[in-house]
């Protein structure tokens, strides 16, 4: 679960990263306000955006199987294991 949100982290934050690589390439410095201000909402929707389109993409492109899931159970004194059918 920590390396889902820790992905979803990483795409959220690649246009800040981006733009502050930019700001360097410009010779400008990525620690000033002034630089940020303008831009700080449209890197913010575009991180979401990003977001949004992993999460798109993971839930339509995601193996699908057919049947549905046998949770773990007991048969004869047995544990048998869960297993998708």
């Amino acid at each position: 679960m920590i390396r889902a949100v820790i992905d979803d982290l990483i795409l959220f934050f690649l246009p800040f990263a981006l733009f502050a690589l930019y700001l360097v390439l410009r010779q400008r410095s990525p620690f000033r306000w002034i630089h940020w201000s303008d831009q700080a909402l449209r890197l913010a929707i575009a991180g979401g955006l990003l977001v949004v389109a992993s999460l798109m993409a993971a839930g339509l492109l995601a193996e699908r199987h057919g049947q549905g899931f046998v949770p773990t159970h007991i048969e004869n004194g047995r544990v048998v294991p869960g297993q998708f059918r």
